[in-house]
């Protein structure tokens, strides 16, 4: 554990309820910006992220970020007695987070209802795959399906190749990101406004949705359908990715007019930065792919650090594309503290992603890493009033 700054969330109490990505990661943001966040997890296994992608000594390394800064109570909300925990944990929570198929908190007796009726100021961040409503409501929902339903998928990847997703759980990533959005715009209602507490219905494929820029009105309007287009930029002439000789790639957006022409000069072709047609984006559309090649005709003749070093000293927006070596090497990282450095249980070093966004008076930061199961049962529960020995007969029973 490391000392920080208590953060802007200082003082506020979250419940999360959830599991994998999507919930978690909403409540990691309020951990890391200062906000008490209980995990309440089963007691038998936990959140599967435990178990997730890569181990370590039994534990998912995802584990230890995606959890940071939480405090981990195991409940079984199958049981009355865990419920009736669940329902302690609320009388004075500011935000419950939780990520389960609809209406499943409400047949363990501990849907909005119930909470509400209890803490009436309580903010609820309800994630799903389709909302609290709708007729697909029910439907078990991922966030690979809310990409595909999104239409995002539809435009990702090459026209003559199926559909690919991302490298990462974007769509989950989004939809967490909007749970955090929509629970400090209910938190200033509640505080500011003299509101009361409220639903924020999160859907994943909404969230997605919300990411498409101009995907239905272009079709609505035009009937222009956007399609696949691999690493280019359709429409906005040159952008896209071009080997070096070296065989790694680099992204170069030289789609601006001063830029393009300082592009061409700088890949050996006079006679294109110097052609009238091509002096506007409109021009050099219709001859992207004699573009591209030209440009990547340049690059291929070239290392990385060569090809980055011309197109810098020509200030053309230019990039490597990173692997995670690249990135814990990077001067701007370092430069940035986006890397922190921490240990594992056994005292292994690890380097793990610091906090963003960055604040400048009230940042936030890694108090500690994703806890062990239940770390915190006995802490929270005595908050709450559990005697020792009641702890130890729920214990027994499977409740705790």
């Amino acid at each position: 554990m490391t000392e920080v700054n208590k953060g802007p969330l200082a003082g506020i109490k979250v419940i999360e309820l959830g599991t994998l990505i999507a919930g978690p990661f909403c409540a990691r943001m309020l951990a890391e910006f200062g906000a008490e966040v209980i995990k309440v997890e089963s007691p038998d296994g936990g959140d599967q992220l435990r178990q997730w992608r890569k181990m370590y000594e039994g534990t998912s390394l995802w584990w230890y970020v995606q959890a940071r800064n939480k405090k981990s109570v195991t409940v079984n909300l199958r049981e009355s007695e865990g419920q009736e925990i669940v329902r302690a944990l609320a009388r004075d929570a500011d935000i419950v987070v939780e990520n389960f198929r609809p209406g499943q908190l409400e047949k363990w007796n501990i849907g909005w209802e119930q909470l509400a009726a209890i803490n009436p100021k309580l903010i609820m961040v309800r994630l799903s795959g389709y909302g609290q409503d709708g007729p697909y409501r029910d439907r078990p929902g991922f966030g690979v399906v809310a990409e595909a339903m999104s239409g995002m998928r539809y435009v990702t990847g090459y026209p003559e190749q199926p559909p690919v997703r991302m490298g990462i759980s974007i769509g989950d990533g989004i939809a967490a990101l909007h749970g955090v959005i929509g629970a400090m715009m209910a938190l200033h209602h509640r505080t500011a406004n003299g509101g009361k507490g409220q639903i924020v219905d999160v859907a994943l494929y909404e969230s997605v949705f919300n990411m498409m820029e101009s995907f239905i009105p272009e079709f609505d309007v035009l009937g222009y359908k956007r399609e696949r287009a691999g690493n280019a930029l359709p429409g906005i002439t040159p952008s896209n990715t071009y080997a070096t000789r070296d065989g790694k790639y680099v992204i170069i957006g030289a789609n601006n007019d001063a830029i393009f022409k300082r592009m061409m000069l700088c890949a050996g072709r006079p006679d294109l930065a110097h052609d009238a047609t091509l002096a506007t984006n409109n021009g050099r559309v219709p001859r992207t792919a004699e573009l591209d090649q030209a440009i990547g005709d340049w690059t291929r003749q070239h290392d990385m650090a060569d090809v980055l070093s011309a197109l810098e000293a020509a200030e053309i927006p230019s990039g490597r594309v990173y692997d995670p070596e690249d990135i814990l090497n990077d001067p701007h990282y370092k430069a940035r503290r986006m890397i922190e450095q921490w240990k594992l249980p056994d005292g292994k070093p690890m380097r793990i992603p610091a906090v963003t966004p960055k604040l400048t008076e009230t940042p936030g930061g890694t108090r500690w890493l994703g806890p062990k199961l239940g770390e915190h049962t006995a802490e929270v529960l005595s908050a709450l009033g559990y005697s020792e020995a009641r702890q130890t007969e729920l214990r027994s029973k499977g409740v705790i």
